[in-house]
């Protein structure tokens, strides 16, 4: 397979992918082939469409300078993203990836939107288009190019998980349906003295900007803040659960800071009885392990729990109580009752699901729930903490 002849070829030790270096190389091999492969379609098709007067053929050849400005600014989103770490950026700078990206489909948008002014004008005044063989059989060769090249950022994009190479072949894929409907375009030139050719360049320039539009919002999420992945969220909470003493997780947070840049915070529930030398071993222990096992940075905080018979059957029935009357709830912890006599402190936090219909306020969630629990704990004082789950 010609794409992994390259990789083996160009990427030294091309299976340390881990390694930031390899990773880097990956990288810079994907925008080289991109930049030399779309300078050629450019120039090819930009000559095609001067002899031939097409402006359809001239819109997707600027595509593709657009895409060799593309690959030039993945290129250097990889150089500048493997920068180390210093004062001002404490985590690095690997969301510079996520910005190339950006740029990358800003540019694109920006393609799109100026050839539909131009294809307005060729429809206002058109032109009378010269189908040729020889130009026909290279627009369809180009269209092979770039079915290989979305291939190739494809494969990269996930061997690297790069969302600016995944952004690239999204890119190339789609060129490949406006450069089949240039052919198209080109060929009913042949047989139809109708001026298609203004018509097909707006559609190519929608196309276009319908492209741009969904790069960037796949780009720009990871920059906003999005949820992490589910299967790392769950790798992570059955790992720390793996361990001696840790009966529960929750309160888990995952935040990206650019590829094999995360950094991870959970709260283990473990036995109050324990020794505290003992469980903060164990702690420390799993802090680094799971660290190096899933290419993150952990931080492990320790909630001790009471497990006594009383604890659990009281537990037990307020999730009860929650189950049968709040269906945004999503699960309970840290809990605990605390005090002597009649009178005591029923302490815990609830997980709130957040979605489009739940539209109450922290504090009106919190009196409905208190408000229910007292029908039938009259007795309690009830203190309550809201969270949310930042893993959806």
């Amino acid at each position: 397979m010609f794409s992994e002849y390259l990789i083996h070829h160009f990427v030294k030790n091309y299976t340390e992918i881990e390694e930031e270096k390899v990773r880097d190389s990956y990288g810079y091999l994907a925008g080289i082939i991109g930049i030399i492969l779309n300078l050629v379609l450019f120039i090819v098709k930009f000559i095609i469409g001067l002899v031939t007067f097409s402006i359809a053929i001239t819109a997707d050849s600027f595509n593709n300078l657009s895409d060799s400005a593309s690959s030039l600014i993945t290129i250097l989103g990889f150089k500048l993203s493997a920068k180390p770490a210093d004062l001002e950026h404490p985590f690095g700078h690997g969301r510079l990836e996520y910005l190339s990206g950006l740029m990358v489909s800003f540019l694109v948008l920006l393609v799109g939107i100026e050839f539909i002014k131009t294809s307005f004008n060729r429809i206002l005044s058109p032109v009378s288009v010269k189908f040729s063989i020889l130009p026909f059989i290279l627009i369809l060769i180009s269209i092979l190019i770039k079915i290989w090249l979305s291939r190739f950022n494809k494969l990269i994009g996930d061997k690297i998980d790069s969302k600016a190479l995944k952004a690239s072949s999204f890119d190339a894929l789609s060129d490949v349906i406006t450069s089949s409907t240039t052919a198209v375009s080109f060929l009913l030139a042949k047989i139809t003295s109708i001026p298609i050719d203004g018509y097909i360049g707006i559609l190519i320039s929608l196309f276009i900007i319908y492209s741009g539009y969904s790069l960037i919002k796949d780009t720009i999420n990871p920059l906003l803040g999005e949820a992490p992945d589910k299967k790392l969220v769950k790798k992570l909470e059955d790992t720390v659960l793996s361990y001696e003493y840790i009966t529960g997780v929750h309160d888990t947070v995952i935040h990206n800071y650019g590829p094999g840049r995360v950094m991870a915070s959970i709260h283990a529930e473990v036995p109050y009885d324990i020794s505290i030398m003992k469980i903060h071993e164990i702690i420390d222990k799993a802090e680094k392990e799971i660290s190096i096992l899933l290419k993150m940075q952990l931080i492990i905080h320790m909630d001790p729990i009471n497990n006594s018979e009383y604890i659990i059957i009281e537990k037990k029935d307020i999730v009860k109580i929650l189950k049968e009357n709040f269906s945004y709830i999503s699960s309970i912890h840290d809990f605990r009752i605390v005090g002597d006599g009649d009178i005591k402190n029923l302490i815990f936090d609830v997980v709130i699901k957040y979605d489009k219909n739940t539209k109450k306020t922290n504090e009106i969630i919190e009196q409905e729930i208190i408000s229910e629990i007292k029908k039938h704990h009259p007795l309690y004082n009830i203190i309550l903490t809201i969270d949310k789950d930042f893993t959806r």
